[in-house]
């Protein structure tokens, strides 16, 4: 079962929406979230990303260029090669309709490509 990873800034709406939507719809998969800024997750309960997750993952699905950037300065060069760029701001809410559907259109040809 291939393990997908989605990555944003808090854990909170982007990767968050991405990894319970999917985790209905493509049951062949096993899907996880986290965020990249630490202390926002801490204050909100959700998940920061870890050296942990990212080994875990086949494919790391992120945001924005900036956490694939954040990711490989804090010493996740060797990951670079399973990260892939969505390039979805940060101006959704948790499972807004048109945050699903781009992640309908940018995220599951990646996936299914897994």
């Amino acid at each position: 079962m291939r393990k997908i990873l989605f990555v944003c800034s808090a854990n909170k709406q982007r990767s968050k929406t991405a990894s319970d939507y999917f985790s209905e719809k493509l049951t062949a998969f096993e899907f996880d979230s986290a965020g990249t800024n630490h202390k926002i997750c801490n204050k909100e309960g959700t998940q920061p990303l870890t050296f942990e997750l990212m080994k875990w993952a086949d494919l790391v699905i992120v945001m924005e260029e900036r956490h694939r950037k954040l990711i490989v300065e804090n010493g996740g060069s060797e990951f670079g090669s399973k990260i892939r760029i969505l390039s979805i701001p940060d101006r959704f809410k948790y499972y807004q309709k048109e945050l699903i559907d781009l992640l309908e259109q940018k995220a599951k040809p990646l996936i299914l490509n897994a």
